[in-house]
């Protein structure tokens, strides 16, 4: 081939490479699909607008921290929907950006929906069952990311928020006996955080183990703001660390804060990040400390 057209080709081909890497890359949690129903798992799911549902393939997808500003941290987002539905876009994506600019490497997940027309699934069961396997298939890939394994949390909105209760408060031990080696590491975060979490398996008694965890919501949200007060006072009992924030208003659903005229709502990413500063989660990048994105 004439050595003109190979360069030529080559600063084609060049881009598209280029392009192929800068997409998240999805991960199904289980290669042969989920355990019992592993003859659904090549059904598509399906997606419009802001959100995805009819989930049978749980997957993660995951998104790199730019080069050089990753910071060794590790986290697993579960976007809410009340288990209809996954708000993919303001609940999934836009904390895995925000969180990537700070150097964390995000892991979104897609579990399965109980509530989902038609839906095989139990909230309790399966959505549990994908968020476990999600936390211990991070653990078990620490290395290949360059994630500490001290360093690895959970983050839900609204009723991934369920999914995190579930997750981390539930048995999340390892099995040393498990076939799959993923499943013989702990599924245990090491820091949590609540955006508006659900009312549902708001636990009672927090472990005094659990990490350190953050929590927000509006008082005026007439779902979740009781949970975030039943939360808190559990961490208290237990004397576990947290720090809460409880806005007046500013409803259901505020996400990341970025379509709120209410400056405190708005901001309130900037809350998280100086939580995970101040927690030694983010750990300085070349002595420096991270600059916020929004």
């Amino acid at each position: 081939m004439n050595k003109l057209i190979k360069i030529l080709i080559a600063g084609l081909i060049a881009p598209l490479t280029l392009l192929a890497q800068d997409k998240p890359t999805v991960i199904p949690l289980w290669p042969k699909g989920a355990p019992g129903f592993e003859n659904r798992r090549d059904e598509p799911e399906l997606a419009k607008d802001y959100w995805v549902r009819n989930i049978h393939n749980p997957s993660i997808t995951v998104f790199l921290p730019p080069k050089g500003k990753a910071n060794g941290a590790a986290i697993v987002i579960c976007p809410g929907g009340g288990h209809r539905l996954l708000v993919w876009t303001a609940e999934g994506i836009d904390p895995a950006k925000y969180l990537d600019s700070l150097g964390f490497t995000v892991f979104v997940l897609k579990y399965r929906l109980g509530r989902d027309t038609l839906s095989p699934y139990k909230i309790d069961v399966h959505a549990r069952q994908d968020g476990l396997r999600a936390m211990r298939y991070v653990r078990s890939h620490a290395a290949e990311y360059g994630v500490d394994t001290a360093r690895i949390g959970i983050m839900g909105f609204s009723a991934g928020g369920e999914v995190v209760d579930m997750v981390s408060f539930w048995a999340n031990g390892a099995d040393p006996s498990a076939a799959d080696p993923i499943d013989r590491v702990s599924a245990k975060p090491d820091f949590i955080i609540q955006v508006y979490p659900g009312p549902l398996y708001v636990p009672a008694i927090i472990p005094k183990n659990t990490g350190p965890s953050f929590l927000i919501a509006d008082n005026d949200d007439p779902c979740c703001s009781i949970s975030i007060v039943k939360l808190l006072q559990a961490y208290r009992d237990a004397g576990v660390s947290v720090e809460t924030h409880l806005f007046a208003q500013g409803g259901h659903g505020f996400n990341m804060g970025y379509r709120s005229k209410l400056r405190s709502v708005h901001s309130w990413p900037q809350r998280l990040a100086d939580w995970l500063w101040d927690n030694h989660i983010i750990e300085p990048v070349n002595g420096e400390r991270p600059k916020v994105m929004h």
